[in-house]
């Protein structure tokens, strides 16, 4: 559902960070390059990794208009326990700090490669190199590394000093600080069933987070690219006050008088969705209030995403959970599977369904009901299948990606319109354990890349994808897609030394490490077993932590599970 936003106000700010923070000079020597732990979620950061703050140096007396410049960009690491970046509004002239809007976005840049020419008397241009941005809703997006430059104007003041009369809004951050002062957050809305909530990633600063998130998700519309495929309960006409007065890891939010109007279900739904969100900055409970009476709700009931902690596998043994070295069956499909010989499986959540690809290259349904295999697409050189949680079976030729199909459960084929458009090729790929988004690797402009979209459905059918989002250059040939979680995508790719695997927020930036030699597939895990990777010949790793691990041997089929039974 779609609102109109509104200009966050500054609103009742979080202190806790003041009393917590561990205060960093911004001249005092940081590290410039180094790994980032982009694909942690917020709770998997050790609280003092989350709560580090930067306190940028003032303006120095005598200092020249470029070197002001330069300590108003680097200003940019400090928001400040009131989220206003007041120390960076030091280097503005009074009449221009009230004008500068910093919660307009950010710039991710290369700081090696940060410079400051001064043009004229008063006019200073900074160019740099910039690799990502966030829009003033907290939407992360990747940039093909490009050269930019910003244009200050400057004067002297009375006192002789000078001080900046005329900036770009937004702030500029080097991508080895902007995971230290913004942090990864999910808005929760629903998938048009109401039986899951589905994240959509957001940066904001650590200070008063709970209110950037609160104002995003009631006052704000869905990210663009997902707005038609996810629902929100929040009736168009209710608001909140940004501001989220907390209480012991307690949120209060102020909802306008409307909400009393909407039903107990839509009521729960809205208080789910909250707790969901808030739960992302460390909330632990909600209370919703109209004119500071709470109101009666319980949040409403949803399905998990995650999966079990034992690998899916195929093996001489048959199919099913590997557990102490012992193949513990899925009753029903786990014969299904094994009749089959498929050399690509994808479980439904309930067990009772997957899809397949068979040694014949046809994409079949098995079901723990039939024997038999239910051929669904026949079509030459079709690549691994992916099923959603309604038992839809989703297909696509290699050399097609537009002709993307999606068959029933009853049977019948639905042609997907819109299905990944300027791309040439498609080699794997994956949809969402919720159903409302599918991730890909295609072939566009001659690179291999990652692609995401929103899945558009009509009472429940799948009739479009969204506009498709550049999420990762991927760096070599793709041999698989899989969920990681709910909210990040794995992709296995080979190297000219071996095989690669990313690890992409989708809404963040990408992470990739060097797997183990000749790796044909990759599925999601749980917890420290994040991923796993079957090896040509069958031996299945696991990783944990940043390091690869052989966990098992004489794995045929390494399959993915898309969540769990209710």
């Amino acid at each position: 559902m779609t609102r109109h936003g509104r200009r966050m106000s500054h609103g009742i700010l979080a202190i806790l960070l003041a009393c917590c923070a561990v205060v960093l000079s911004a001249c005092a020597g940081f590290a410039t390059g180094g790994p980032i732990n982009y694909g942690l979620g917020n709770d998997e950061v050790d609280d003092e990794a989350q709560n580090v703050a930067f306190l940028p140096d003032r303006p120095q007396p005598g200092a020249s208009p470029a070197q002001i410049v330069e300590g108003f960009i680097n200003a940019g690491t400090g928001p400040g326990v009131d989220g206003d970046w007041a120390r960076a509004r030091e280097f503005l002239a009074p009449s221009f700090q009230d004008d500068w809007a910093p919660e307009a976005g950010v710039t991710v840049d290369v700081f090696a490669t940060r410079g400051y020419t001064e043009t004229e008397e008063g006019a200073v241009d900074f160019t740099l190199d910039a690799v990502a941005s966030v829009d003033d809703r907290g939407a992360y997006e990747r940039a093909e590394l490009s050269a930019r430059t910003l244009p200050f104007t400057l004067a002297r003041q009375a006192d002789g000093e000078w001080r900046i009369t005329d900036a770009p809004d937004g702030v500029v951050l080097d991508r080895d600080r902007f995971p230290s002062v913004f942090h990864r957050f999910s808005v929760m809305y629903f998938d048009p069933t109401f039986e899951y909530l589905v994240p959509d990633v957001r940066w904001f600063p650590t200070t008063n987070a709970e209110a950037s998130i609160t104002h995003a998700l009631v006052n704000q519309p869905p990210s663009e690219w997902l707005e038609a495929s996810v629902v929100t309960a929040f009736p168009e006409n209710v608001t909140a006050v940004p501001a989220v007065l907390m209480d012991d890891r307690v949120a209060q939010v102020e909802l306008s008088v409307e909400a009393l109007a909407a039903p107990q279900n839509v009521l729960d739904r809205m208080l789910a969705q909250l707790e969901a969100s808030l739960a992302t900055a460390g909330v632990m409970d909600v209370v919703m209030n109209v004119d500071a009476t709470p109101v009666a709700a319980e949040p409403a009931e949803t399905r998990s995403t995650r999966v079990p902690g034992a690998p899916l596998v195929l093996n001489d043994e048959g199919f099913g959970f590997l557990t102490g070295g012992e193949i513990d069956p899925i009753p029903g499909l786990s014969q299904a599977v094994v009749s089959a010989a498929p050399l690509a499986v994808q479980v439904g959540p309930d067990r009772d369904l997957a899809a397949a690809r068979l040694a014949s290259g046809a994409v079949a349904r098995l079901s723990a009901e039939r024997g038999d295999p239910e051929l669904v697409d026949t079509r030459a050189g079709l690549i691994d299948p992916t099923i959603d949680p309604f038992g839809i079976v989703w297909s696509v030729p290699r050399d097609q990606p537009s002709a993307l199909r999606a068959t029933l459960p009853s049977g019948e084929p639905v042609e997907v319109a819109d299905a990944w458009p300027e791309a040439s090729a498609i080699a794997a790929m994956s949809i969402s354990r919720d159903g409302t988004r599918i991730a890909a690797a295609v072939t566009a402009g001659g690179r291999t890349m990652l692609w995401v979209a929103g899945v558009v459905r009509d009472d429940g059918v799948p009739v479009r994808l969204g506009v498709p989002v550049p999420l990762a250059t991927v760096g070599g040939p793709a041999l698989g897609v899989t969920w990681i979680d709910n909210i990040s995508v794995g992709v296995l790719a080979t190297a000219d030394d071996g095989s690669i695997v990313l690890e992409q927020v989708v809404g963040g930036p990408t992470s990739s490490s060097t797997a183990p030699e000749a790796i044909s597939s990759i599925a999601g895990g749980t917890g420290v077993s994040s991923l796993r990777l079957r090896a040509d010949d069958g031996t299945l790793f696991v990783k944990r932590g940043v390091t690869w691990q052989p966990t098992a041997t004489g794995v045929r089929v390494l399959a993915t599970q898309q969540g769990a039974p209710q």
